[in-house]
């Protein structure tokens, strides 16, 4: 029965993302249509809705063509390999109270580490491809992956120090007990998470490794239909994944008015911290690669660990 209950529980979470990840990119279209003073989507269903399901048909129906000089079998495997981290990190993530998969006392160490695996598809998809501009995307890729990797984590520490555990149910339950969210004392730690969780993501305004102008489409240049698909399921299951994340540390996870059940709150919670990353890129244009990686090692860095001796010094001197 435990068997069946994890099989059942994974299938209507990959369903539930499917179309999360098919709405999320509606919502990201229309987002940035509505801050560029433009339509959007708005020819397939009312108000365009049906428009991502037909280019997800349209990506699946297309031919699937691998180069004569690329390593078949790391080309086929790296797409499957750039996504099944991002899908399983959502085995620790509690949705409500009552609803959630795995309990686990090292929730955040394990969110952390697998989540970070993705960028070993990113780069056996750039060099399988045998193609310089996929070679020299996902190098830059995963230099960048690995920079922001470290403020990333640091900033999720002074959550953990305050709060004393690193199961994710036992932090929202913590912010529950002290009648405050995280986001407050950690407004410092929350901003870096944002920033870093931006480029770890390799999205606008820090999409270098798709840099079109430079590299035509990074480390998946040449892969199309169901497979380049597969990429962008992984960004998107990715990006809600790191939201869902985000509102558990900072933003007190299902925690709200009572009038609403927990999975609403959280989901809510979720869609502002993903319109703030449609506003960033609706906003700024894309930042230069030396310019990311020196503000990552010279500025968040340093930031995130001057994060970590406040919340030391809150935690002891203070008796939180």
């Amino acid at each position: 029965m435990d068997l069946l209950y994890m099989v059942l529980f994974a299938v209507v979470v990959l369903l539930g993302l499917l179309g999360g990840v098919t709405y999320a990119i509606l919502f990201e279209r229309k987002v940035i249509g509505w801050m560029q003073i433009r339509n959007g989507p708005n020819r397939h269903g009312p108000w365009g809705l049906f428009q991502t399901i037909a280019d997800v048909l349209k990506l699946l129906m297309k031919e699937d063509i691998i180069p004569a000089a690329a390593d078949r079998k790391i080309f086929v495997l790296a797409p499957i390999l750039a996504f099944a981290p991002s899908f399983t990190v959502f085995a620790v993530l509690s949705w409500s109270d009552t609803l959630y998969a795995a309990d686990l006392n090292i929730g955040v160490l394990y969110f952390l580490g697998v989540s970070s695996m993705t960028m070993l598809g990113v780069l056996m998809g750039g060099w399988s491809s045998n193609n310089k501009y996929s070679l020299l995307g996902s190098i830059r890729g995963v230099a960048q992956m690995v920079s922001y990797e470290i403020p990333l984590v640091l900033s999720v520490l002074g959550v953990v120090i305050l709060s004393g555990t690193m199961n994710l149910r036992g932090i929202v339950q913590y912010q529950d007990d002290i009648g405050m969210w995280f986001i407050i004392p950690q407004f410092l730690g929350f901003v870096i998470y944002l920033i870093s969780a931006i480029a770890e993501l390799n999205r606008s305004p820090f999409d270098l490794p798709e840099a079109e102008s430079e590299l035509v489409s990074g480390y998946h240049t040449e892969y199309s239909g169901f497979r380049y698909a597969f990429f962008m399921l992984a960004e998107y299951t990715y990006a809600i994944a790191i939201s869902a994340f985000a509102t558990t540390l900072f933003l007190g996870g299902w925690l709200g008015p009572a009038f609403l059940p927990g999975i609403v709150w959280f989901i809510l919670k979720m869609c502002i911290f993903m319109f703030i990353w449609f506003w960033l890129r609706a906003t700024l244009p894309r930042a230069r690669v030396d310019h990311l990686m020196q503000f990552g090692w010279k500025v968040l860095i340093p930031l995130a660990l001057l994060n970590i001796v406040i919340t030391a010094v809150i935690k002891v001197w203070m008796g939180w």
